[in-house]
C-alpha cells in the first residue's frame, strides 16, 4: 500500500553494481506490462477486507483508500496510494483492510504467489518490496502521531505538505486533491465539517489558494504552512 503520505514506489547471475538492479527492474516492468490492467470508478474497491490475498496491485493511475472497518460500520482510511505504489502487499491469505479508488483510477494485477517467488531469486524486486512494506509502516506511524498529537490545523496542514512532497518539482506548489473530504477526515480523524473549516482558515490566512471544494490547491505559503504543521 501506502504510501503514507509520502509513500513512494516501493537475481543472482550476479554481475555487480547496476546490473542486477537495472536486470531486476526490466523484469518487474515487463511483468507488469504483461499484467491484466483494471480499471476503476471512484468508490469502487480493489479488494475488501477478508477477500483471499491472490494478486498484489500497482497504481496506475488515481488514489486508492486503505481502510479497515470497525466494529459500529464507520471506516478508517489508513493510507492513500498514489501511482507507482504497490497494495495488497502481505504475508496472510486474507486481506487485512479494504482498498478503494477516490476517482477514476487504474491498476496492473499481478499473482501474489508468482510475485513472492520471483521476489526469492531477484534481488533487486525483494528489496523493492521490502521498501514499500517499510513505507507503510512509516506511514501507519506518522498517522498514529498525527491523529493521537497534532491539532487540525496542524494535521490538515501536515496532509498538504505530504502532498506537496510527493508530487516533487515537477508541479511546483500546485497539488490536487484527488480524494473527497470526508475521504480527508477519515484520514485525519476529523469530521467533514472540521476539514473544510481548516481549508477556508488556511485559505484566509493566505497560506493555500483554493475555491471552495475544489480540487487543486496552491500552496503560497511553504514556511508558514510548515510552522502550522509543526514539523
Amino acid at each position: 500500500m501506502l504510501a503514507s503520505n509520502q509513500v513512494e514506489t516501493r537475481w543472482y547471475s550476479r554481475p555487480t553494481g547496476d546490473g542486477v538492479a537495472s536486470r531486476g527492474a526490466r523484469s518487474l516492468e515487463e511483468r507488469l506490462t504483461q499484467a491484466t490492467e483494471r480499471k476503476l470508478e471512484a468508490k469502487e474497491h480493489v479488494f475488501c477486507e477478508g477477500d483471499p490475498r491472490t494478486h498484489v496491485y500497482r497504481v496506475e493511475e488515481g488514489v486508492i483508500a486503505i481502510y479497515k472497518s470497525l466494529f459500529d460500520g464507520r471506516r478508517r482510511i489508513i493510507d492513500f496510494a498514489y501511482p507507482g505504489d504497490f497494495i495488497g502487499l502481505g504475508v496472510l491469505g486474507e486481506h487485512i483492510m479494504s482498498a478503494q479508488a477516490t476517482c477514476p483510477s487504474k491498476v496492473r494485477c499481478l499473482s501474489a504467489s508468482a510475485l513472492e517467488t520471483l521476489a526469492e531469486t531477484d534481488a533487486s524486486l525483494a528489496i523493492k518490496l521490502y521498501k514499500s512494506v517499510c513505507q507503510d509502516l512509516v506511514a501507519a506511524r506518522s498517522l498514529l502521531v498525527t491523529v493521537g498529537q497534532r491539532s487540525a490545523v496542524e494535521r490538515v496542514a501536515a496532509f498538504l505538505l505530504a502532498l506537496h512532497r510527493r508530487a516533487g518539482e515537477g508541479d511546483g506548489d500546485v497539488i490536487k486533491l484527488a480524494m473527497r473530504r470526508s475521504d480527508i477526515a477519515d484520514l485525519l480523524g476529523l469530521t467533514i465539517e472540521t476539514v473544510s473549516r481548516t481549508l477556508t482558515k488556511l485559505r484566509e490566512m493566505d497560506v493555500i489558494e483554493a475555491e471552495q471544494g475544489g480540487t487543486t490547491v496552491t500552496l503560497r505559503n511553504l514556511a508558514r504552512l510548515r510552522d502550522l504543521a509543526n514539523e
